[in-house]
C-alpha cells in the first residue's frame, strides 16, 4: 500500500539532513509504530505521506501513485484517504463531540443525513456515546484524544496516522487510547502511530521501525522498543 523508495530530505542547503535512504513498505491492515529519539526522522517521514513536505531525493508511493506527482487541485482528495490523530487532540473548543466530529464530515461534503447515522456510530467505536453532547473543557484527555480519534475515523480513511497520541496522557487513558487503535486496525484500516512510550510499543507486539539521525535502523515484524 505505502513504499518509501530511496527517500532523502535535506534542509538548509545541504547542513541538516532530516532521512537518508529511507527504503520500506507498509501493507494494506498493518500496524505500525515509528519510534527514535527527538530528531530522528519521524515526523518528517509523516510528512511526507500526508504530502506537507517534498523528498530531496527518493519517492514515495500509495499504492501506484507517485504521492509527490499529485497536483495541489487533487490533494485533498488524496488526503481524504487518511486521517490524523495528533498528540494535542486538536478539537475545536466550543463545538460539542458531535459537532466536532461533524465539522471533518462536512468539509468532506458528506450529507446531513450521513453525519446524523455516522457521528453517533464512530462515538460509539470509541466508547464514547455517552459525552455526544459534551464539550472538550468536559472531557478527559483520553476522552479528548477518543474524539480525535473518531474525528479521523468518521469518514472511513484507508489509513489513521497517529503521532504520538499518548504523549499526554496517564497510563489508563494510555491503554484505553492504544486499544481502540488496535480496535480500528482489527477492522481493516492501516495504522501508523509514532511513539516515545517502551511500555506501549513492547505491550503490542506489532511491527516496530526505529529510526536514528535520519535512517532506519531496525525494522521488527513484533518488535520491542530498543534504543
Amino acid at each position: 500500500m505505502i513504499y518509501f523508495d530511496k527517500v532523502s530530505k535535506i534542509y538548509n542547503g545541504g547542513q541538516s539532513t532530516a532521512l537518508e535512504d529511507i527504503t520500506f513498505q507498509i501493507a494494506p491492515n498493518e500496524f505500525v509504530s515509528i519510534v527514535g529519539h527527538s530528531g530522528a526522522g519521524k515526523t518528517t517521514l509523516l510528512k511526507m505521506l500526508i504530502a506537507e513536505d517534498r523528498p530531496s531525493g527518493g519517492d514515495v508511493f500509495f499504492e501506484s501513485l507517485n504521492i509527490h506527482s499529485i497536483p495541489k487541485s487533487r490533494l485533498p482528495q488524496y488526503r481524504r484517504k487518511i486521517g490524523t490523530v495528533f498528540q494535542d487532540f486538536k478539537l475545536l473548543p466550543h463545538k460539542t463531540a458531535y459537532e466536532n466530529i461533524a465539522f471533518a464530515m462536512e468539509a468532506n461534503g458528506r450529507t446531513d443525513t450521513e453525519i446524523a447515522e455516522n457521528v453517533p456510530q464512530a462515538l460509539e467505536l470509541v466508547d464514547l456515546a455517552d459525552k455526544i453532547w459534551n464539550f472538550p473543557s468536559e472531557l478527559s484527555g483520553g476522552e479528548k484524544q477518543r474524539v480525535a480519534i473518531a474525528r479521523a475515523i468518521v469518514n472511513q480513511p484507508d489509513i489513521i496516522i497517529a503521532d504520538e497520541p499518548t504523549g499526554n496522557l496517564d497510563p489508563i487513558a494510555t491503554y484505553e487510547v492504544v486499544q481502540i487503535l488496535k480496535k480500528i486496525n482489527d477492522l481493516g484500516t492501516t495504522v501508523i502511530m509514532t511513539t516515545h512510550n517502551k511500555g506501549v510499543i513492547d505491550a503490542l507486539e506489532r511491527r516496530v521501525i526505529t529510526m536514528d539521525e535520519g535512517r532506519i535502523i531496525r525494522d521488527d515484524a513484533a518488535g520491542k522498543y530498543v534504543l
